[in-house]
């Protein structure tokens, strides 16, 4: 649908108020005008008639009696051309019976006043217009009755000049005052107009999702109370729909982290249950064995041997599914201390000597003198594990480096080995629970793929990081700690 621009309607309405206005105020002062000559004229004439009829019947008063209409037709001329000259008019007597008995100007043009004689004859004052000129006629009063009637010529010619000049000087001042209103308040609308404008604006940004960024209008009515309105609503909206998208964003976020909670859950079961049955079927296995060959004293010392070996599997898997759990479910409580790293790791490496030893493999240590603030007991798991993983997979007179420094306000522990190392596509999984790259690649013993899961979640509860770094050959487990003095590690631990 077509709209019509607010400043074409104001416009229109200024111009039609102004023109209603100057048209009405002309119209009732030239009827005012027209309304004060009449008044002037109908009295000058009335003054006039009062004279004329004094004049006339003084005149009979004084004269030799005679009959009225005789005295006005024998002296008629006379009064007249009397009248005339006293009041400048042009004058004209007649008797009752409608004849002219005198004329100031005899040979003046004649007009038709029949009509308005009959009007005069019987007493009454009449008159009518003429193009310029008002025929005014009156009755004339004798000493008892009417003598006649008297008419006076009016020119209307000075007030209509008047009435002209007047009404031109309305025309060309109410044009100019017109126009120079208009002009005036076109510009005071238009600035009025262009607020409301700019206000429909704004409303239409707001409802295609364009918020204001600009300031609202700077006035001191109600459209600059308006526009701060819709600045401040805009600014509302924009505030609500931007928590509603962020609150949107985090629910989406949390519906897709419980999807993947519920399936890393049916997964952690299925693993739990593909893991624990292992040993248990190995368990009961050796002991239906055990049952059949009670005399075979070397079967039942080698089934004892391997109901332990896979009991303390079965003990070590729940002490670990525990300990996820309930870093999964509890906020990790720390009691966190200074911890010299070198100090750590060098009696860590003396701990695991022996099991090096009998897998045949040597360990090598640069270490320096550095300091983080951690739960002691969360590093020796982290580190045992790293250096047991590297000693279980590593071949047989291989090596085991282990090194620290200092790097941009971090500590970065690195454990590296000579062993089989783990293949590229297996990196990105090696940290989930369960996961292992190959059931038969340990000489000690098959792995639960529960240890890099659960140093992952230590290593991440100290604002660390650990990954699998590019190594010429075995593997090379990189750690790194916010050093001693950096704010984050204290505001995460104390």
């Amino acid at each position: 649908m077509t709209t019509v621009s607010i400043k074409i309607k104001f416009s229109f309405f200024l111009a039609v108020l102004l023109l209603l206005t100057v048209l009405v105020l002309s119209i009732f002062v030239l009827r005012g005008i027209q309304d004060q000559q009449k008044v002037r004229m109908e009295k000058e004439l009335l003054q006039q008639t009062r004279i004329a009829n004094l004049s006339i019947k003084q005149a009979y008063l004084t004269s030799t009696p005679i009959e009225a209409q005789t005295f006005l037709r024998t002296r008629g001329q006379q009064f007249a051309l009397d009248l005339a000259v006293y009041s400048g008019l042009h004058v004209v007597l007649y008797d009752n019976s409608g004849n002219k008995v005198g004329d100031s100007v005899p040979l003046s043009s004649h007009y038709d006043v029949e009509q308005t004689l009959t009007y005069a004859i019987e007493g009454k004052i009449a008159y009518q217009r003429e193009g310029e000129s008002l025929f005014y006629l009156t009755p004339l009063q004798g000493p008892k009755q009417q003598m006649g009637v008297i008419q006076f010529q009016y020119s209307l010619t000075e007030d209509n000049k008047f009435y002209d000049t007047i009404a031109r000087l309305f025309i060309v001042t109410g044009a100019a005052v017109l126009a120079a209103s208009f002009v005036l308040g076109y510009l005071y609308f238009r600035r009025a107009t262009s607020a409301i404008i700019a206000l429909n604006r704004s409303a239409e940004q707001i409802r295609r999702g364009q918020f204001l960024s600009s300031s609202p209008l700077k006035r001191k009515d109600e459209l600059g109370q308006l526009s701060q309105g819709i600045y401040y609503m805009s600014s509302e909206i924009q505030y609500s729909m931007t928590a509603m998208l962020e609150e949107e964003t985090k629910l989406r976020q949390a519906v897709e982290k419980l999807q993947k909670l519920e399936q890393q859950q049916k997964q952690f079961i299925g693993n739990i249950s593909h893991e624990f049955k292992t040993p248990l079927t190995s368990i009961k296995a050796y002991a239906e064995l055990m049952d059949i060959y009670r005399d075979d004293s070397a079967l039942q010392e080698d089934a004892v041997q391997r109901i332990r070996l896979e009991t303390e599997r079965l003990h070590e898997m729940v002490e670990m599914i525990l300990r996820l759990a309930a870093l999964e479910k509890y906020e990790f409580e720390y009691q966190a201390e200074r911890v010299e790293v070198q100090e750590l790791l060098l009696g860590l490496i003396d701990r695991m000597k022996a099991k090096a030893e009998r897998f045949d493999v040597a360990i090598e240590s640069k270490l320096e003198k550095v300091a983080i603030w951690a739960d002691r007991e969360s590093m020796v798991h982290i580190l045992i594990n790293l250096l047991d993983n590297a000693i279980k997979y590593n071949v047989p007179g291989g090596r085991i480096i282990v090194t620290n420094r200092l790097d941009n306000n971090r500590v970065v522990i690195d454990i590296a080995d000579t062993g089989i190392g783990i293949p590229e596509e297996a990196r990105d999984k090696i940290f989930e629970p369960f996961y292992t790259v190959n059931k038969d690649r340990s000489r000690g013993s098959s792995g639960t793929g529960l240890g890099l899961a659960l140093v992952k979640q230590l290593v991440d509860k100290h604002h660390g990081t650990i990954e699998i770094a590019d190594s010429e050959e075995g593997t090379l487990f990189r750690l790194t700690f916010p050093c001693l003095n950096h704010s984050l590690l204290k505001e995460g631990l104390q």
